[in-house]
């Protein structure tokens, strides 16, 4: 027996080869065409997306510290106060006028709204010019 003519005993197991070479064609599973294809490819998070398209806030912001006053028409001091009454922060309070303010510290503010025919003092509450007018032609005093 010569060396030519010895035989296998299992096959021999051969890839599939293309004129290329290699074990993939072309797109080597990589589909066709699209980002996906190209080498080095690297999608951006979807929440970049979302992200980006908030609006920016510029400039330094911070809630204000103050406390607001709280409106008061003259319409309400109308049907809540009688006639040569006092009308001061703590009435304003006792008669819940505060709008249910946790705050101790509750300022009051009166304007203009509305008509006024009762003679009232009104003590340490702020108010506007034209309220200050109408309850003065009422006949009333701010102090």
């Amino acid at each position: 027996m010569q060396i030519h003519q010895l035989k296998r005993s299992a096959k021999l197991k051969k890839g599939k080869y293309i004129g290329r070479g290699g074990k993939r064609g072309t797109t080597s599973g990589r589909g066709t065409k699209g980002q996906m294809a190209r080498s080095g490819h690297k999608l951006f998070p979807e929440m970049r997306d979302r992200i980006k398209k908030l609006p920016k806030l510029r400039g330094y912001h911070f809630k204000s510290i103050a406390t607001k006053a709280v409106p008061i028409n003259l319409s309400v001091l109308e049907k809540n106060f009688e006639n040569g009454a006092i009308v001061n922060t703590a009435e304003l309070v006792a008669k819940g006028l505060d709008r249910g303010s946790s705050n101790k510290n509750t300022q009051f503010k009166i304007l203009a709204e509305g008509e006024l025919t009762k003679k009232l003092t009104v003590e340490g509450v702020k108010m506007s010019a034209a309220a200050k007018v109408k309850i003065e032609q009422a006949g009333g005093t701010v102090k």
